[in-house]
């Protein structure tokens, strides 16, 4: 890892840490008064909605499919995290532990998910892989509706392990390995694919291997945001797991920018942000989402961020350029 490398990634580490400790710092202060704990919360919702978002723009945004089961793979891993947590529970483990292992299990199995949807879905492409998608989660959310262990229409008394510490870090870590595996070799793989399906295939690469592979790992890290999720809500309905809610993390890939891990990120926090912001004209909620999604298509067909990343390293080389320019002028 070159010198360079080594200095952006201390740099954004510095960055995240900051923000964490000013955040952390006003809600300990409660500088928001009586609002503190609601706005916490709101910032929590925001940490796992992010982690989703990042997940479903590796599907979308790195390898060019289109899915509308996102939902899916979500619900199954905060249900199989909300099971494998209440077994646990009186079994000696810390509360950080059972939560950890809570996380893993529903990673894992949104990821063996992902893997048994995309060995025959990712066969398709385009509209029929959007459909088959959908019809998946819809299968998933029926099922969730209709299993004992679910507790059918309602799964409730689940532990409330997340909180805005827990949820902030493993977002950071999950979003980190997201970036990392964009930026390696099976990263540059999925994107050439991306660029000629035919082309890439001809070079001797197994697509499907690759592509079931990313589809995979975009279940696993969705599956992870649910866990967050089932450990915030401590209740659950399979209605809530709807095409809408597939639909609404794909407006949010769309926003922050294909392509874009840092378009995730401000996607995701700022459509958490606002349905609360609009809540006096909940009327107007979907309205208002329809008015962004469409302001940025005209104006914005990439997205916010497009394929560009934010870093640090990159906006300092900037501001370093110009006082250089000023100084030789």
């Amino acid at each position: 890892m070159g010198k360079k490398i080594r200095i952006s990634y201390l740099l954004n580490a510095v960055g995240v840490t900051l923000i964490f400790a000013v955040l952390s710092g006003l809600f300990s202060a409660g500088v928001f008064g009586t609002s503190t704990t609601y706005i916490q919360g709101i910032c929590t919702t925001a940490c796992y909605t992010i982690i989703m978002v990042a997940s479903l723009n590796l599907v979308v945004g790195f390898m060019g499919e289109f899915s509308l089961g996102h939902a899916g793979f979500v619900s199954v891993g905060a249900y199989a995290s909300a099971i494998v947590s209440g077994l646990l529970t009186g079994k000696g483990l810390p509360d950080l532990g059972l939560f950890l292992v809570a996380l893993l299990a529903g990673g894992l199995a949104a990821g063996v998910m992902g893997v048994l949807v995309g060995i025959p879905a990712l066969r398709l492409r385009g509209d029929y892989l959007a459909i088959v998608t959908m019809a998946f989660a819809e299968i998933i959310r029926v099922c969730f509706c209709n299993f004992a262990i679910t507790g059918g229409k309602t799964m409730s008394g689940i532990l409330k392990l997340s909180t805005f510490p827990r949820a902030f870090w493993v977002m950071v870590v999950c979003v980190s390995i997201m970036f990392l595996f964009v930026r390696s070799k099976f990263g540059r793989t999925i994107r050439a694919i991306r660029e000629d399906y035919i082309a890439a295939s001809a070079s001797g690469i197994n697509v499907t291997f690759y592509k079931v592979m990313t589809f995979a790992i975009s279940a696993f890290f969705a599956g992870i945001g649910g866990s967050i999720y089932a450990h915030y809500m401590t209740a659950m309905i399979p209605t809530n797991f709807n095409f809408a809610y597939s639909a609404e993390l794909l407006s949010e890939v769309i926003i922050g920018g294909t392509g874009s891990l840092t378009g995730s990120v401000i996607g995701a926090a700022f459509l958490s942000v606002l349905p609360e912001a609009m809540r006096d004209f909940a009327t107007y909620r979907m309205l208002a989402y329809s008015v962004v999604l469409v302001l940025v298509m005209l104006f914005r067909p990439g997205g916010i961020f497009g394929h560009w990343e934010f870093s640090l390293t990159h906006l300092l080389d900037k501001i370093t350029r110009r006082e250089s320019v000023k100084e030789g002028a």
